[in-house]
């Protein structure tokens, strides 16, 4: 199933936005780039080639796969520094996150999200379902064992013309900015790879990628790079960075637009040449590591116990997300809902009274700019129960551990991959 812009009425969309506040933990934003893939297609970024409109650091899985494969024309990728480590739970985490089975996070250690992703992979394949990496569960992957837990890349050099600008905390303040945009290059970077900034330091030692010559870990192994250039070693930047309106500044960045860095190695991130329709939304795709080709789902089954999405065809379970929903004044509310319809990048509709569930609470209304870092992530998925959605979050560590306004809230990455697999025939059940 390809991305395509759903009918939503706008005005209706923004209403129940506001339901979903930030509460405790939400942001999201698209980055922004002036580089051109070619003079007759500008599509705000550097793709990886003519048949793949994902970002230069895209996978290329037949290169494991098929040892006779070579990687894109410009061979940035062609020649990967080996990593020194073996990291069986990364290699686990990146598969699991390939095939629809998302396990939030992946920093190569076990934990909730983790084991609901080995759980509905067990699930889908007839296992005992244990949420643990079993003999069986290890045999059933083993198709994809050749598939490395991380891969090296270049960080793209046009990222240096990005804006990236530190949220203020005060909603007021929000409400000036034109975007709710990545505060780091670092931060952009984690989420393009579904990982956190202190993970990508952990592989890049002395800022190097682990396994290269002069980093902290592991022996020199494979060419420092493959386009026959050092890697630089980062020191905290925030160049070709513009404030904000209300005078707010970048946090500094640990990494640098041309560096190679070692990165965990998610894939599914092929975005097909006229599958997005929408520019703005497939630069968010592209920002996110999210590709276009998605399986198309007739029915989703929150668990407000389990903490999970499922999605599934008929009966058989394709996808699974750990979610948060609801809280004790806000529960989820049970029962059976229909899609109604689909805002990427939507602005957000700051309400008092919506938000505290109180008409008679005071209190100005703002609207906040659109964003990764906005209350509801990058995309909000509509539901016919009034104030209620599906979206995304600044906070993906926070999925399943914090609680939200009711809504149900997942990482940006998996929200937006999720938005490719339903539509407004798709149904939607809520259950405790």
């Amino acid at each position: 199933m390809s991305f395509k812009p759903r009918t939503l009425a706008l005005a209706a969309s923004l209403l129940a936005l506001s339901a979903c506040g930030s509460g405790g933990a939400d942001s999201a934003d698209q980055p922004q780039t002036d580089a051109t893939s070619t003079a007759q297609n500008d599509y705000g970024y550097e793709t990886y080639g003519d048949d793949n409109l994902a970002d230069t650091m895209a996978s290329n899985d037949e290169r494991y796969m098929n040892a006779s494969a070579t990687d894109s024309a410009d061979g940035t990728q062609s020649a990967d520094i080996p990593d020194p480590e073996d990291r069986p739970i990364m290699q686990a985490q990146v598969v699991l996150d390939r095939i629809g089975f998302g396990p939030g996070v992946i920093d190569g250690k076990m934990g909730m999200s983790t084991e609901n992703a080995l759980n509905g992979f067990q699930e889908a394949n007839d296992l005992d379902v244990t949420g643990e990496l079993d003999d069986a569960t290890k045999e059933a992957l083993a198709e994809w064992e050749r598939i490395p837990a991380t891969r090296v890349v270049t960080i793209p050099a046009s990222w240096s013309d990005a804006e990236y600008t530190d949220i203020p905390e005060e909603t007021e303040a929000q409400a000036e900015l034109e975007r709710m945009g990545y505060k780091s290059l670092d931060e952009r970077l984690a989420e393009r790879f579904h990982t956190t900034v202190d993970v990508l330091k952990q592989l890049n030692p002395n800022g190097r990628p682990a396994g290269a010559s002069g980093s902290a870990s592991g022996t020199a192994s494979g060419s420092p790079s493959a386009t026959g250039t050092t890697t630089p070693t980062p020191t905290p930047s925030a160049s070709s960075t513009r404030t904000a309106s209300n005078d707010t500044s970048s946090t500094e960045s640990y990494f640098t637009p041309g560096q190679q860095i070692r990165v965990p190695n998610i894939g599914n991130d092929r975005i097909a040449p006229g599958s997005i329709d929408d520019t703005s939304w497939q630069q968010t795709l592209a920002s996110l590591g999210v590709g276009s080709d998605q399986p198309e789902v007739d029915r989703i089954v929150v668990s407000k116990a389990g903490k999970t999405l499922k999605a599934y065809q008929g009966e058989k379970l394709v996808a699974l997300f750990t979610v948060s929903s609801g809280s004790r004044e806000f529960p989820l509310p049970i029962g059976e809902w229909d899609i109604v319809g689909e805002a990427y990048n939507p602005p957000f509709d700051y309400d008092p009274k919506v938000l505290q569930g109180d008409e008679s609470a005071e209190g100005e209304e703002f609207t906040l700019p659109p964003g990764p870092n906005g209350p509801v992530g990058v995309v909000w998925i509509d539901l016919s129960k009034e104030h209620y959605g599906i979206h995304g979050t600044p906070d993906p560590e926070t999925i399943g551990r914090a609680q939200s306004h009711g809504c149900v809230r997942l990482t940006n990455w998996d929200a937006a991959r999720l938005a490719g697999m339903v539509s407004q025939s798709t149904e939607v059940i809520f259950e405790a």
